[in-house]
């Protein structure tokens, strides 16, 4: 199970890549430097970063909320499926009850 970590650990630790990046010739490199100093791993940093930017407006992909909203969607669709499934079972189930050559 992952850890949380906090979202103001987080936050600083993505300022400091960001503010000190041009220290560095590569944002990998400010990323591991930074990681290494605020003992988080590296990966994870990285992919904080990356949607920072994204969520900046500064790099492709979703943002935050375009994720949330995916995430949300994706379990309705789940659970849409399920009751679907339970009402074709049941259907069938009625539907050998009502035919009169099932007596």
């Amino acid at each position: 199970m992952p850890k949380k970590i906090d979202p103001a650990v987080k936050e600083r630790a993505v300022r400091l890549v960001l503010e000190h990046q041009g220290e560095y010739p590569s944002l990998f490199a400010a990323v591991t430097s930074v990681a290494k100093q605020q003992r988080l791993g590296v990966e994870s940093l990285r992919r904080w970063v990356n949607q920072a930017l994204v969520d900046g407006g500064e790099r492709r992909g979703a943002t935050t909320e375009e994720l949330a909203e995916i995430k949300e969607l994706k379990a309705k669709v789940r659970r849409l499926e399920e009751d679907l499934e339970i009402a074709k079972k049941a259907s069938i189930f009625f539907a050998g009850e009502l035919d009169p050559r099932g007596r």
